[in-house]
């Protein structure tokens, strides 16, 4: 299609200077002048084939160009935004590092000292261990104050509490350590002493309350366990 419209425009543009020849040499023209006016016509038709020829080898490469440059450029707005979706996910990975190893620690080890302070003022300071497993702690029903063998036993915790329960006499020494562990003081850190004297609660695997020495209502203090040694 290319080549038919440029041999068009050939003729095209011959056609006035062969109008223009055959108007001056109509009179005496001959062979002669037939083959130079047709060597002149050839001539231009070159001349045009060779100017049309170098016009179109240009546009069709400042196309080819123009077509190369805007995919250079989409290639590298990609490029651009494959590093900018890397760089905001190492970003990211950034941050997130940075929260679970530093921000995070900081803020758990924040709380940890407010709930030290806190359970150091009420006393509850068993609560800032790992936990122990304490199983099932079933403590004997409490009898009624009119049965015949019946102690009461108070417990004076280290918050100011004072809780009292009563037991029979022949219950297991036992029972006093659940309660204590029951009522959230872990006998790792906390131990049972007499008021008067104040001694350490001796308690051996067998014996009884009475077996113990309360034969009567008893105060026994809470005490925490030095954690030095």
């Amino acid at each position: 299609m290319a080549s038919r419209g440029v041999v068009g425009i050939f003729l095209f543009s011959a056609l006035p200077l062969l109008c223009l020849e055959l108007r001056r040499g109509i009179p005496d023209l001959g062979v002669k002048d037939l083959i130079l006016l047709c060597g002149r016509i050839f001539l231009l038709l070159a001349f045009l084939t060779l100017i049309i020829s170098v016009t179109t080898s240009w546009l069709n490469s400042f196309k080819s160009s123009q077509v190369y440059l805007k995919e250079e450029e989409e290639k590298n707005e990609k490029r651009q935004k494959l590093v900018r979706k890397k760089q905001q996910e190492a970003q990211g990975e950034k941050v997130s590092r940075y929260i679970e190893n530093v921000l995070k620690p900081h803020q758990e080890m924040k709380l940890r000292k407010l709930e030290e302070r806190f359970y150091q003022m009420t006393g509850e300071t068993w609560k800032l261990s790992n936990g122990h497993k304490l199983g099932v702690l079933d403590l004997p029903e409490e009898p009624p104050e009119t049965a015949d063998e019946v102690v009461a036993v108070a417990l004076r915790c280290p918050s100011g509490r004072v809780l009292k329960r009563r037991f029979f006499k022949s219950c297991s020494s036992q029972v006093l350590f659940h309660w204590m562990m029951k009522i959230g003081y872990h006998i790792s850190l906390y131990s049972l002493s007499t008021s008067f004297p104040r001694r350490p609660l001796e308690v051996e695997e067998g014996w009884s309350l009475q077996d113990i020495g309360i034969t009567m209502d008893t105060v026994l203090n809470v005490e925490e366990k030095d954690q030095s040694n």
